[in-house]
Formats: C-alpha cells, structure tokens, sequence
C-alpha cells in the first residue's frame, strides 16, 4: 500500500522535514519484533513461560465462539452511560488478534490461521471502530463521518503489526482486507486532518494523554504497513510534530496532572511512539532526546511516596505504581541508573500485541549499557514547584516512619479533581489517610455533571468546605505559594487556597503544612479563615480505613497493621466531628470515610489545627 503525499495548505508539517525522514527510513515497511520467518528468535520465545501459554489460550479460542457484538450494546453508552458492557464484549474481540497472532508465531504450523483470519474479517465488518464512549453523538456508528480515537487507533496498530508479523502465511484477501480498513478507517482520515481538507481531532491539538495514544496507533500501523518511504516518512514526521502537544501537558519540571495511571498510560505510548520512529530510523530521530521528555520520564521514580506508595491524585487508582516494563526501558534508554528497575525481565507475552513485540525483542533499551553511576534516590522531598506538589520523606537511616503527599495546584488540570490543598498520609506502607482517586467511568465522569461526584468534586477530599460551599472548578481556582521552607529536619508549606472558593465574604484562607522528620515524623495541617462576615467553616479527613474517636479533641485511623493519632485545636468557636460514607463507585470497590471537622457556629475568624503522628494500632 502506498499514496502520495498530501499538499499541505499550512506550515505545521515540513514537506522538508518528510524527504529528510525518507533518506532515513528502509526500504520495506517493519513493526517491531522479528517475523514469522525468523524461527530461531520465535523458537527462543518459546521456551518463555508466558509466550507458550498463548498456545494453550489459542487453542482454547478455537473452540470458542467470538462474542457478539450487536449494534445495541453499542448504543448501551449513548441510553444509559455504561462503558463497561460493550469495553469488556469488544476486549474479548480485539485480544484474539493478540493471542492468535502469537501462537500462530511460536507453533508455525497453521493451526491458528483461520482462526485469526475469521476475527480479522469479524472486526473488519465492524461499523466503527470508535468506542462507544467516544461517539456520544453516534457520528461514526451512523457513518457520517470517521474519526480516530484510542480504540480505533490501538485496534489499527494491533492488525498493522499481525500483518507484519506473520506476512505471507495470510491469504492475499485478508492482508488487503486489513490494508483496506486501516486505509479507511485510520490512514485517509488522518491524512484529510493533517492536510486541511477536514477538521482535526482535537487529540492532535491536545496534550493529554489521548495525543500520545492516537499518534503511537497511528505511526505504528503506518510504519509496520506502508510501503513507500515517503509515505511512511509523513507519518513520522507529522507525529514529531503533533506530539510535541503531549510533552506541553507536562510542567517543566516533568509533572504530570493526570495522575500515575495515566502516566503509565499516556507516557507509555509515547516511549512506544519514540522507539517506534528510533527504530524506523535506525536511531537518528529520538522523540526522547529533549528535556522536557526526560524530565517526563522522571515523574514515576519521583511521584513516590514511601514504600512503593503513591498518591491518587486526579483521576487515578489508589492501587496505580509505575509500569515496570516502562521504568526498565526509561532507565536504560536514558540512563538513569534505576538499578532495581533494571532487574526485570522486559520479555512477556503479556499486554497488547505491539507492546509485547517491543519489549521480547531488541530494543533501544535493552541494547543500551547500564548508566555508570546509580540513582542516588528520591531524596528527602521532591518539590514540584510549577504544579505546587510537595512530596516529604523521612531521612535516610532514621527512626521517622511518616510520609507525606502534599498537592496545591488549580482545579482544571487534566483528569481533574477539585482538590486544591488535598494531601495524603503514608505511615510505613499504609496510605491512613489520603486522596480515594477516581470513580469507576460513565457517561457522567465526562459531562457537564462530572463534578456531582462526591469523589471528584471536593467533598471527596481533604479539604475545607467553606460557608457550606465546596471548591468551584477552574483554573481561577488555585493555590499560591504563600512560602516554602525546606530543612533537613522540617518542611513548611504555605498555600492561599481562597481562590477555591466562590465565597464573596471569604477574606482569608491559608492552609499549613509542616512535616517534621523528628522520632516517628508527624504532620501539622492547619487551616486559618476569615470572613467578613459570620459563615460556616470545616475542614476533614477522608480515609479507607477505621476509625474512632479518642476523646473530643482526638482521633486515631488504623488498620490491622498501623494507626495514626489525630488531635485537633480548633480556635473561635466549638466543633464537632461528623463521619460520612462517600457513597460513589470507586475502581477497588471500597467506600471512603469523610471525617468532618466542622465548626458549630458561624466565624469571621478561625483557626482549625490538625496534629498527625503515629500511635499504636489497638
């Protein structure tokens, strides 16, 4: 398959740019991995424990029926906002091109074959290949027009890099098939977008991580399929430009408001995207050779807490750690001395086709020699000065066993939560008290209605609520450093966190955190208000696990193994403690607990101290 460069009618890609990237390229079309052909590295595989259960998992597929998928589970979404009944019916689907693809590799004996073709013809009858999610207007399941997103564009690189993979065992009908639909529904769309002749996407222009997704997807399949080089070398060259839209998401000093998950995610595709192109052109374009990326690929090593902990900021599990496979590969591709994360064994069958692919076979990484010296560590604090995040540890060797996540920042970042001021407690490696991440999706988590959620507004954190109003969304909505400072034995943070709140008689109101590495550490969170005139003021605690009050000024938060005291002082009127259960549908399936400390009487000045140290669990 091949076609002509479009005439681009603006300057955004170089028509320059794609001759320089042609005279880099091959002559034939490569995803990654080793073909079918190269029975020495497939035999090799083999004897991998993961790759020869995909023998066993196709030969279990080829008694099985594929799952329907009807245009009404499709239309499920747009009738009653469940993403999750037509995602797990279509993930059934689209794994089989992954496990058969596979097995057929490893066995070469053309067991697998048909099997493969009947999905490959399956999905190729498909309306869209858009999620129902992402067509709420039903554009694309009506075939008014084609768009591409996260689906579509993981489908397309999945089918581009089978093809690729088992080549000429496929009949002539199914690799033009495949060829086809990828033409249709991935190749001329974008290349109608990238030209002029129809509106972009907004992925393109966007920097979350739907830019890194749909660009890797895109590029992928281009380069695993299209024959001519100069066809192959407009794609890299528009993704050099589009996803340099993904790294503006990140401050500059590499944060990622997203959240973990979605820097797995987000930055995962766009290692894939860059190692995609390093290997398209035997490494002269890196899409990692800049700071800005490098600073990127720092936030998982630098977003820790303590003890393999994380904070659940934005729309993110409380579950979510950095992707091994991707530590392992920005360590040795950068050099950054991760030694631990270096210690994994990247070869597995596991994760999508082209991951897998990547990762089992020569990489950029995996042939790159260890960094001289070590990671020195994350320190006692990262702080994240442009995203106002603060993360406290205990020193080296010392008996302080408390660590803290502390989060300024504004309320429109991407995958936003109204959480200016929110923190997180770890003691040991249990998270007492903390941010309960995001909600299970629907329709509603990304409509006008989103902030009805008590988990993704500000009830569901540890924050103020202020004359009986929670914090409004937006980027007005933000907290300023009112001061900073560091010391080997304290951390002082001052935010003004006002703004959060549209409270017009709201004249003043500083949140304080000291942490302090003395004995077993402790955190001071302390909340100053002032109002011009009487109002109502709280602050809370939100956890996941039990509780008990101590007496009328003290709490402790425990689970089997830790327990934190909490002791209040509260200054300008009485208080009393009020427990809700925070009734939304969270990904682990357990409800947080949202301790209020409120004031019993209206104020025009306050002062609410909370005193966090370790005790012991009872």
């Amino acid at each position: 398959m091949s076609f002509r460069s479009p005439v681009l009618t603006g300057a955004e890609v170089d028509e320059s740019r794609i001759e320089q990237v042609a005279a880099l390229l091959s002559e034939k079309p490569a995803g990654f991995g080793l073909t079918i052909s190269d029975r020495r590295a497939w035999n090799k595989l083999l004897k991998n424990d993961s790759f020869s259960r995909r023998i066993q998992d196709a030969a279990e597929l080829l008694e099985k029926p594929i799952a329907d998928q009807p245009d009404d589970l499709y239309l499920d979404f747009s009738r009653t906002g469940n993403r999750t009944r037509w995602q797990r019916v279509a993930g059934l689907r689209r794994g089989r091109v992954a496990t058969l693809t596979l097995a057929e590799c490893l066995e070469n004996k053309g067991r697998f074959v048909p099997a493969f073709e009947e999905i490959v013809r399956v999905l190729c009858s498909e309306r869209t290949w858009v999620m129902p999610a992402h067509d709420s207007q039903l554009t694309n399941f009506h075939g008014k027009t084609v768009d591409i997103d996260l689906g579509s564009a993981s489908l397309a690189w999945s089918l581009a890099t089978a093809d690729y993979l088992l080549g000429e065992i496929l009949s002539a009908e199914i690799r033009r098939l495949i060829r086809d639909n990828l033409d249709k529904r991935i190749f001329q769309p974008y290349l109608d977008m990238v030209s002029g002749r129809r509106a972009k996407n907004w992925w393109m222009t966007t920097t979350n991580n739907w830019n890194a997704v749909c660009l890797a997807g895109v590029t992928g399949s281009a380069l695993a399929v299209l024959d001519a080089k100069d066809s192959r070398a407009f794609y890299v060259a528009a993704a050099e430009h589009y996803s340099k839209n993904f790294l503006d998401g990140f401050t500059e000093d590499g944060y990622c408001s997203e959240g973990l998950g979605y820097w797995n995610y987000g930055f995962g595709y766009y290692v894939m995207l860059s190692e995609m192109i390093y290997q398209a052109t035997a490494g002269r374009v890196d899409l990692l050779a800049n700071d800005k990326a490098r600073e990127a690929a720092n936030f998982g090593a630098r977003i820790e807490i303590a003890n393999g902990i994380y904070p659940a900021f934005a729309d993110c599990s409380i579950r979510a750690r950095p992707s091994s496979l991707l530590m392992y590969y920005i360590s040795r591709h950068l050099g950054l001395g991760l030694r631990s994360a270096e210690q994994i064994d990247p070869v597995s069958a596991g994760g999508s086709l082209y991951q897998s692919m990547m990762y089992s076979f020569g990489n950029s990484a995996s042939k790159a020699s260890p960094a001289r010296d070590d990671w020195t560590g994350a320190g006692m604090r990262a702080w994240v000065d442009a995203a106002g995040v603060l993360i406290c540890r205990p020193a080296p060797d010392s008996s302080c066993r408390l660590a803290v996540a502390l989060k300024g920042g504004h309320n429109n970042e991407h995958h936003n939560h109204n959480d200016v001021g929110s923190f997180v407690v770890v003691l040991g490696d249990e998270p007492l008290l903390l941010d309960p991440g995001g909600e299970v999706y629907t329709a509603r988590t990304f409509s006008s209605r989103r902030y009805d959620s008590n988990v993704l507004n500000s009830f569901g954190h540890p924050v103020p609520l202020v004359a009986g109003k929670l914090q409004r969304t937006g980027r007005q909505a933000a907290a300023g450093v009112v001061r900073s400072d560091f010391t080997d034995s304290t951390d002082t943070l001052i935010l003004d966190i006002s703004s959060a709140y549209d409270v017009p008689q709201l004249s003043k109101l500083e949140r304080t955190f000291v942490y302090r590495r003395s004995g077993a550490g402790s955190l001071t969170v302390t909340d100053e208000v002032a109002f011009s005139q009487g109002s109502a003021f709280g602050a809370a605690l939100v956890t996941f696990d039990k509780w008990r009050k101590l007496s009328d000024s003290s709490l402790m938060i425990y689970d089997q193994q830790e327990a934190l005291h909490v002791d209040i002082s509260v200054s300008g009127a009485g208080f009393e403690i009020k427990s809700e259960t925070i009734e939304e549908d969270l990904s682990g399936g357990r409800l947080p607990t949202r301790l209020g400390i409120n004031l019993s009487a209206p104020v025009t000045h306050a002062v609410i101290s909370l005193a966090i140290t370790p005790a012991v669990a009872r």
